[in-house]
């Protein structure tokens, strides 16, 4: 990975997979090719080591590979847009495309019983709709247990993480014509020129 596109606080490693928390769970299967399960996790240290919650149904046998072998990739995309080659001064650049992206090697741990499964969900209803928690609550014991016999949950160590932050960093003279395509774009491009905003990307010194 270039450098200059490597983040050095862990802290923007956070805040990515906390606004952004729809994740891709990898592992290998007994082909050799990458199982993909997408889900949101529930980032519930962000210190080292980090840990992430989920879940998957039942019927997906993911559980089952992380039963077997415990390591593997989550990763985490947060916001990313076209970059114009007309941010440049000059004619001879290429278009780029800009992002922010978390990988993550994990270690898998299955959680059993319906005390960390409730656990784990009420983690996740905190983070996406709080006032359903006590709607889940009113379902009644009989209801929340045949629901959770419906799905695996873990846990998952983070062993090693990468955050890339790739925002032309290495290229100032970019910064003030792409901060204005970028606040003039979409969700995703005004959400990456926030992201500038946060790295202090305010376009070259002067002398």
């Amino acid at each position: 990975m270039p450098p200059q596109f490597i983040a050095k606080d862990s802290a923007h490693a956070v805040k990515l997979m906390r606004e952004h928390p729809f994740a891709s769970l990898i592992s290998v299967d007994d082909t050799g090719l990458p199982y993909v399960t997408h889900l949101p996790l529930h980032l519930q240290s962000d210190i080292e080591p980090m840990v992430l919650l989920g879940h998957v149904a039942k019927p997906n046998h993911h559980w089952k590979m992380l039963q077997a072998n415990p390591r593997a990739v989550v990763t985490f995309l947060g916001p990313h847009d076209y970059l114009s080659p007309k941010v440049y001064p000059d004619l001879a650049r290429v278009p780029s495309w800009n992002y922010v992206a978390v990988h993550c090697t994990v270690e898998a741990t299955l959680l059993d019983g319906d005390e960390a499964k409730d656990k784990l969900l009420k983690s996740l209803i905190a983070d996406h709709e709080p006032a359903y928690a006590e709607q889940w609550r009113g379902l009644g014991e009989e209801f929340a247990h045949k629901m959770m016999m419906g799905i695996v949950a873990f846990e998952l160590k983070v062993t090693a993480l990468q955050c890339k932050i790739k925002l032309n960093q290495h290229r100032p003279e970019s910064h003030v014509e792409m901060r204005k395509a970028y606040a003039a774009g979409g969700e995703d491009a005004q959400e990456l020129g926030r992201w500038m905003d946060l790295l202090g990307m305010t376009g070259p010194k002067e002398n």
